[in-house]
C-alpha cells in the first residue's frame, strides 16, 4: 500500500521496542517548595516518560500557587560540586536547564558543560514565572546569552524570548515566530516558539532552526488551549519531557528527532492541564497533573483499568509487527523492486492494486475524519484523505498511463479494504486509527529501507523505478506517519481495554495484509 513515501523515526526499530534503556535526564534548577515547578516539576515529567530524574539544586525559593516571595542562591561552587558529584560517576543522556539565578551560577554551569558535552541540552531561560515574578537577576542577561549556544533547545515564553532579544514582546502568532528565528539564528541551536501566552486563538507550538538542523526553518505543531488557570510550572515541564523524549530517540536510533519529540509531550502537557483540576493543589495558579495518563486508575465494572504511559501502546504495536516487517523484506518483489530487475507488468499490477486500493483507505480516513475528537485531529485525517486521492491517484495515473493493468480488485486488495471498512463502522475511533496505522507506518519503514538500499548502490540511473524509489523519501509523509502514531497512542490511552484489544487485534491483521499486498504482484503473475 503507499499514502505516498518514507520515514525517518517514527518509533525505534529495536527487535524489543517494550525494552528500552531508560534515559538518564539532570535537571538543573531551583526548588520550588509547592512542588508545581522547578526542580520538582522537571522530576515528575521525566518520570511520567519513562526517564531516571537526577537533580543539581541552582536556587532555593519560598514560593507557591499565589507567587514567590523569596529566593536564596547557594554558592556557584556547590552547585559545581554537585554537578561533578553525578558526572564522575553516572552517564548523563540529557540535561535539562532551568532557573539559573545569577552570573555566577551561570557561568559555572557553562564550565560543566563545556567539560562534560552531554548529549542532549534543553535550556529552559527561566526569567519570568507564570506570576509575573522575575527569577533572573538583570545584570546575569549577558551571562544568559554566552549559555544559549550550548544549547540543543532553547525553550523560551513569549516574555523571556523577548526579553533574550531586547524587544519588546510579540503582540500574535507570526511575530513570536519571526522572533524566534532572530533567536535561532544568533544562538545557531533550535528554538521552540510556545504560542501559550497569546490571548487569541489555538495554542501552537513552532520548533524554528535557521541552519539547517530541521527538515525546514519551521515546523508548527498545532493545538487547541485548554481552559484552565493551573498552568504552574509548565513551562519545566514541558523542557523537561523534551530532554527525555529526545534522548530515549537517540537511545534507539542513534539521532533525536526534535519533531516527533514535540509530537510526542504536546498532547501529553495538553492532558496534564486538562486534568490538573483533580489534584486541587493551591488558590492561585495550581499545578499541571504530570501523572494523569499513568495514575488515573478507573473502575471499570467493579476492576481497576491501567491507563498506559505515553508512547507504551505504540511500542507494542510495533513490536507486534516486527515479524510482519521481516517477511516483506524477504519477499521476491520487494527484492526486485529494490535492484530494478522487477518485471513491469508485475509493478503495473501492484499499481494498479494500490489505486484501488487507496479509493477505498481515502474513505476510511475521511471517517476516521468524521469521528475524531478533536479540530486537529479532524483536519489531520481529512487531509491525509485528500492527498491519498489527489497525489497518489495522479502518480499512479502516470505509471499507468499507456500500460496495461488489472482493473479489478485482487482477492488481497478486496480483503484488505473489506477489512478497514469493518473497521470504521465499528464504532470505535480508537479500534479504527489501530486499523489504518500500518499502510502509514509499515510502508513507511519499508519505502525508508527501499530508498536505502537505491542510495547505496549508488542511485543508478538504469534502475527503471528510480523515480519511483525516490518518492520514498519525502519528509511530509515521515512527519504525517509520526503524527498518525501519536494520534492512535493517544486513543489508546483513552480507550477501555477491551477497545484496547481490538486496537491490537485490527492492527496485526492490517500489517498482514500488507504482507499479502506486496506479495500479490509475484502470486498474480
Amino acid at each position: 500500500m503507499s499514502l505516498l513515501t518514507t520515514a525517518s523515526s517514527f518509533l525505534p526499530s529495536d527487535p524489543a521496542p517494550l525494552a528500552p534503556r531508560i534515559p538518564r535526564v539532570l535537571a538543573i534548577a531551583g526548588s520550588d517548595p509547592s512542588g508545581g515547578a522547578g526542580i520538582q516539576a522537571d522530576l515528575k515529567s521525566i518520570a511520567a516518560h519513562g526517564g531516571y530524574g537526577m537533580a543539581a539544586i541552582t536556587a532555593l525559593t519560598a514560593q507557591n500557587t499565589r507567587g514567590v516571595s523569596a529566593v536564596h542562591v547557594p554558592p556557584a561552587a556547590f552547585l559545581t560540586a554537585q554537578l561533578d558529584a553525578v558526572s564522575q560517576d553516572i552517564s548523563i543522556d540529557a540535561v535539562k536547564i532551568g532557573m539559573l539565578g545569577d552570573a555566577s551560577v551561570i557561568d559555572a554551569v557553562r564550565s560543566w558543560l563545556a567539560k562534560t558535552r552531554p548529549g542532549v541540552v534543553v535550556l529552559d531561560p527561566v526569567m519570568v514565572a507564570t506570576s509575573g515574578d522575575r527569577l533572573l537577576q538583570e545584570s546575569a542577561e549577558a551571562a544568559l546569552h554566552a549559555l544559549l549556544p550550548y544549547a540543543d533547545l532553547i525553550t523560551p515564553n513569549l516574555a523571556e524570548l523577548a526579553i533574550l532579544l531586547r524587544e519588546p514582546a510579540a503582540e500574535d502568532w507570526s511575530g513570536a515566530l519571526e522572533q524566534g528565528k532572530r533567536l535561532a539564528a544568533q544562538t545557531g541551536t533550535t528554538v521552540l516558539v510556545k504560542g501559550g501566552h497569546l490571548e487569541r486563538g489555538g495554542c501552537p507550538d513552532a520548533l524554528v532552526n535557521t541552519g539547517g538542523l530541521l527538515a525546514q526553518d519551521v515546523v508548527v505543531v498545532p493545538g487547541e488551549r485548554v481552559s484552565t488557570r493551573n498552568s504552574h510550572g509548565t513551562g519545566c515541564s514541558l523542557s523537561s519531557a523534551m530532554a527525555t523524549v529526545q534522548a530515549r530517540t537517540i537511545g534507539h536510533a542513534g539521532a533525536g528527532d526534535w519533531e516527533a519529540a514535540l509530537r510526542e509531550v504536546k498532547p501529553w502537557l495538553q492532558g496534564a492541564l486538562r486534568s490538573s483540576d483533580k489534584l486541587d493543589v493551591g488558590t492561585g495558579n495550581g499545578p499541571v497533573h504530570h501523572f494523569h495518563h499513568v495514575q488515573q486508575q478507573t473502575e471499570d465494572h467493579g476492576r481497576t483499568r491501567r491507563i498506559p504511559a505515553a508512547g507504551e501502546f505504540a511500542a507494542a504495536l510495533r513490536a507486534s509487527a516486527t515479524a510482519d516487517l521481516e517477511s516483506i523484506y524477504g519477499l521476491d518483489f520487494i527484492k526486485a523492486l529494490a535492484d530494478g530487475s522487477l518485471p513491469e507488468h508485475e509493478f503495473a499490477y501492484y499499481l494498479a492494486q494500490d489505486a484501488l486500493y487507496l479509493n477505498g483507505y481515502s474513505r476510511v480516513l475521511a471517517r476516521a475524519a468524521a469521528i475524531a475528537p478533536t479540530e486537529a485531529e479532524q483536519l489531520f485525517w481529512a487531509r491525509s484523505a485528500q492527498h491519498c486521492l489527489e497525489v497518489e491517484s495522479d502518480l499512479h495515473r502516470t505509471w499507468l498511463s499507456g500500460r496495461t493493468a488489472h482493473v479489478t480488485p485482487g482477492p488481497v486488495t478486496k480483503s484488505y479494504v473489506d477489512h478497514l471498512l469493518a473497521a470504521s463502522v465499528s464504532g470505535s475511533y480508537a479500534v479504527l486509527l489501530a486499523a489504518v496505522l500500518p499502510c502509514f507506518w509499515l510502508y513507511a519503514e519499508v519505502g525508508e529501507t527501499l530508498h536505502g538500499q537505491f542510495l547505496a548502490a549508488g542511485a543508478p540511473a538504469e534502475n527503471r523505478y528510480a523515480v519511483w524509489l525516490r518518492t520514498y523519501a519525502d519528509e511530509d509523509f515521515a512527519a504525517a506517519t509520526r503524527q498518525a502514531v501519536a494520534y492512535t497512542d493517544a486513543a489508546a490511552r483513552a480507550a477501555s481495554e477491551s477497545e484496547r484489544d481490538a486496537m491490537a487485534l485490527a492492527f496485526r491483521q492490517s500489517a498482514r495484509y500488507e504482507v499479502d499486498f506486496f506479495d500479490a504482484p509475484r502470486r498474480h503473475a
